[in-house]
């Protein structure tokens, strides 16, 4: 089991498939502010609810020269239905392997009905231009979650 992430930590590296057939690496957003989003499945109730914010205010994540990544373990080509059936603004890495859920100790033990598995956790993880992980939310509700995320970011555009 990973150790748990903190504000302060060098992010854990990944380059990963993405939708729309591209790859999406930490190396390759160096410079910008990373929002590192991870989520259970694509097109169940709260990840598309929380998609669709994070498309919703693309423009000013954009704006304070932020990328924002989501990752679960679905694969490309449901990424690829995920993102046309909704019309996403925003990059979905596709982690099957489950590496880059277990290098950020997202993949955890989950119970429903009492039933224990291990599934994603839903967290967020706000990673600066140098790779230094900022602030970290975890058990994310979604309900007003992306404005939080927004207005840390746009926080930390302003000292730059």
């Amino acid at each position: 089991m990973a150790k748990e992430l903190k504000p302060g930590d060098p992010a854990p590296k990944f380059d990963l498939p993405a939708a729309g057939a591209g790859r999406i690496s930490l190396g390759k957003l160096k410079g910008k502010t990373v929002v590192l989003y991870f989520y259970p499945k694509d097109d169940t109730p709260g990840c598309t609810t929380q998609a669709l914010n994070f498309t919703e205010k693309a423009k000013a994540f954009a704006a304070a020269n932020a990328a924002v990544v989501g990752v679960s373990r679905d694969s490309v080509a449901k990424h690829d239905k995920f993102a046309a059936k909704h019309g996403l603004k925003l990059l979905l890495a596709s982690d099957e392997d489950g590496t880059t859920c277990e290098a950020y100790g997202v993949w955890v033990e989950k119970s429903l009905y009492g039933r224990k598995y291990w599934g994603v956790e839903r967290a967020t993880f706000l990673i600066n231009s140098k790779g230094v992980i900022t602030r970290v939310w975890r058990k994310v509700r979604v309900p007003g979650h992306v404005d939080e995320v927004l207005k840390e970011v746009k926080a930390a555009a302003a000292k730059a």
